[in-house]
């Protein structure tokens, strides 16, 4: 995988399928399928996104059951080459797990799935989560340089839009927030997510995406988050003014 129009249309696609999901969940299953296509080279791999927060880590979604409780195993025990990935925001590459001494536990618990080869990859998530793309591969060795860069490259590109997905993941729905505060924070993350796209599509500064937000919703008779939720489902994105 190489830098380049390739790169480009790498992170076209994966706006693509922030805007075209019907949700947070489907984005995210969209996202680990299409990861799983994109960095399989002689055979197949597994992937899965991990998220943490506040502590508690948990899979996001897989490219199938097997790379979830790969992911799940490790948070039994909490500890493991991906968490270890996600909290040290650093790569970590297991070329053989049944000799690895750092995660022997971790190996006895899937010595039955068959996966001999890891890799972990940090994904910046924004403030308040760490995230990490999750690579297993049956085949011992079967991350080697060349194929290490290529997946660093491409969990750097998974950052924007998990980032803008996670804006508007209804975890605030915990009871710790009043009705009144969780409707204004989600109503914010909304926006925020709004503004980004517009950001992206118009390539234009945050300002001049409120100002594009602020004029369309005037000339549609709309509120401002409502606009910003219709954006964040998909519907077209104002045409700027220039």
């Amino acid at each position: 995988m190489a830098s380049g129009p390739a790169s480009t249309s790498t992170a076209d696609h994966l706006q693509d399928l922030l805007l075209e999901s019907r949700d947070f969940d489907s984005f995210l299953l969209d996202l680990t399928l299409y990861s799983a296509s994109q960095l399989g080279a002689d055979e197949p791999i597994l992937c899965a996104i991990s998220v943490e927060r506040a502590g508690a880590p948990f899979t996001v979604a897989s490219s199938g059951d097997k790379a979830r409780l790969l992911d799940e195993r490790q948070y039994e025990l909490d500890d493991g080459p991906c968490l270890t990935a996600l909290r040290t925001g650093l790569t970590v590459k297991v070329d053989d797990l049944s000799l690895d001494e750092r995660w022997t536990r971790y190996f006895e618990t899937v010595r039955h799935s068959a996966v001999n080869a890891v890799l972990a990859v940090p994904i910046d998530a924004g403030e308040g989560a760490s995230a990490a793309l999750n690579c297993y591969a049956h085949r011992t060795s079967a991350f080697g340089p060349a194929t290490v860069a290529g997946i660093e490259w491409y969990a750097q590109s998974l950052s924007r839009p998990l980032r803008l997905a996670l804006l508007v993941h209804p975890l605030l729905d915990a009871p710790t927030y009043p009705d009144g505060l969780r409707a204004a924070l989600r109503s914010r993350a909304t926006i925020d997510a709004a503004l980004a796209l517009v950001m992206a599509h118009t390539r234009s500064s945050r300002e001049a995406a409120i100002a594009l937000l602020a004029e369309a919703a005037r000339a549609r008779k709309v509120r401002l988050p409502a606009l910003a939720l219709d954006i964040v489902r998909g519907a077209a994105i104002p045409a700027g003014s220039a």
